[in-house]
């Protein structure tokens, strides 16, 4: 099992890192043990003083592929769900001034929490699926598909020329607007719709 993410999928979150817009998707990987399950705690890293919030949605792969066609994309996953990219923003800027990868700040242990799963099948329009992110019973991130610069078909299309897609496999599709620094005690709450799918504290 691999962890695929896409970074800058979402101009508001571009235009609040003040990074460039991308051509294609920015693709990192995370590690399988940044994998956090059934809403363990996350304990903050000493190595970090700014570890940020980053809520998204999440594809399961359900079949081995490459080269994958946009328009065949919806048969290599089946269920969607949701999850944080935990990211240790001082060592990623660090990274990002000496022109070094910034593998350290995305994929450390536990840096992937990730919630319940719900079939694709029940969303009625896979443009159109509302997400957010409360953080002590408050609103701090929400998002929509439709905001994406690059839709599932195209994220797929463009990771399986690089790596092949097997079975088990967790695409992150990027975060909206609003991240920011997390802190011992806080709760944070994960949504796709009205559903909360992600339930578990900062320590």
């Amino acid at each position: 099992m691999k962890i695929i993410a896409i970074g800058r999928n979402y101009v508001e979150h571009i235009e609040e890192l003040q990074n460039e817009r991308p051509e294609n998707p920015v693709v990192f990987l995370k590690p399988d043990t940044a994998l956090l399950k059934n809403n363990l705690p996350f304990y903050l890293p000493d190595f970090s003083n700014d570890i940020h919030h980053e809520v998204e949605l999440v594809l399961k792969i359900n079949r081995e592929g490459k080269f994958i066609k946009r328009e065949f994309a919806h048969r290599y996953f089946d269920e969607i769900g949701i999850g944080i990219d935990f990211t240790a923003r001082d060592i990623q800027k660090t990274c990002k001034e000496k022109g070094l990868p910034w593998e350290i700040a995305k994929g450390f242990n536990g840096s992937a929490p990730v919630g319940s799963f719900l079939s694709k099948e029940s969303f009625k329009d896979l443009s159109d699926i509302n997400f957010h992110l409360n953080i002590n019973g408050v609103q701090i991130q929400k998002g929509n598909t439709a905001m994406m610069l690059f839709d599932f078909g195209v994220i797929l299309e463009y990771i399986s020329k690089f790596f092949t897609l097997k079975k088990g496999d967790l695409i992150f599709t990027g975060t909206p607007a609003g991240v920011g620094k997390v802190n011992v005690g806080d709760r944070l709450e994960a949504y796709i719709e009205e559903e909360k799918l992600l339930d578990f504290e900062i320590k």
